[in-house]
This record gives C-alpha cells, sequence and structure tokens, in this order.
C-alpha cells in the first residue's frame, strides 16, 4: 500500500485533523493552526492525497431524518468474504462495511427514512450469498 511508504508527522496528523472536522477548511486557515504557508499545507495535501493518506473529501449527511443501524454478519463458511462484502456494499442505504474479526465476519452501518425501510434493506442484506446470520441494533444517537 503506498501510504505505508510515507511517514507521517505532528503537522499532517493535525491537517487531517482539521480536514475531518471540516473538509472546506480553507488552506490558509489550516497553515495558521499548524504553523505552515498556504503553500506549504497545500503541498502537504496533495501529497497525502498521492500517497491515498487522503482518499477523497466528502460530505456528512445529518441522519436526524431518519433510522441508522449497525448490522453484525456472518458468513457461511468458505463464503468468500471479499465478494460477500463487495455485495454488501451494493445494497442501498448501506453506508459503509467493515470485515472484523472474532465472532462477527463484517459490520454494515445501515440508513434508512424508516423502521419498515430498514427492514427491507437488512432482507436485502441477509438475502445475499454468503450471509449466514445477522444481528442488528438501531443506533439511538451520534456522539461524534
Amino acid at each position: 500500500m503506498a501510504a505505508d511508504r510515507y511517514m507521517l508527522d505532528a503537522i499532517d496528523f493535525k491537517i487531517i485533523e482539521l480536514l475531518k472536522k471540516d473538509g472546506r477548511m480553507p488552506f490558509i486557515e489550516i497553515g495558521k493552526e499548524v504553523g505552515l504557508s498556504e503553500g506549504a499545507v497545500r503541498r502537504r495535501v496533495r501529497m497525502l492525497q498521492e500517497k491515498g493518506i487522503i482518499k477523497r473529501f466528502t460530505i456528512e449527511v445529518d441522519k436526524g431524518y431518519g433510522v441508522s443501524a449497525a448490522t453484525f454478519l456472518q458468513f457461511e463458511p468458505g463464503a468468500p468474504p471479499k465478494k460477500v462484502v463487495e455485495n454488501i456494499s451494493k445494497v442501498p442505504g448501506v453506508e459503509a462495511v467493515y470485515e472484523l474479526t472474532g465472532r462477527f465476519d463484517a459490520l454494515a452501518i445501515l440508513s434508512a427514512s424508516s423502521i419498515s425501510e430498514l427492514n427491507d434493506r437488512i432482507d436485502r442484506v441477509r438475502s445475499i450469498e454468503g450471509v449466514k446470520s445477522t444481528e442488528t441494533a438501531v443506533i439511538l444517537r451520534v456522539v461524534s
């Protein structure tokens, strides 16, 4: 992986943290926070992108309008995890999928406009070849 070949320093970590909080923060403001010029920040961000450390800039939509859930999944023995995870990620409303160690093989974060829609999405995930079982917890509140 390209990111393994570059050693991050304290300034890189601070830039990443600032961009996590506000992906649109102007480089001049970041520079004031980390003690660098706007140009130096721009070069560091470009390098972080080129090395694959910063993959994309995105927005976060307030989920307050609907319901979100964490669905833990177990796969059938012998099911190819990569293929199962890819198929899960294609289901509408699946925000993210994480492969895990331990009792569960993966975790999917789902969102929907209602409990009924959430149930439909969970059913679609359950119907994917290679999914043995699921255990879902509705997310009550996001802390950070």
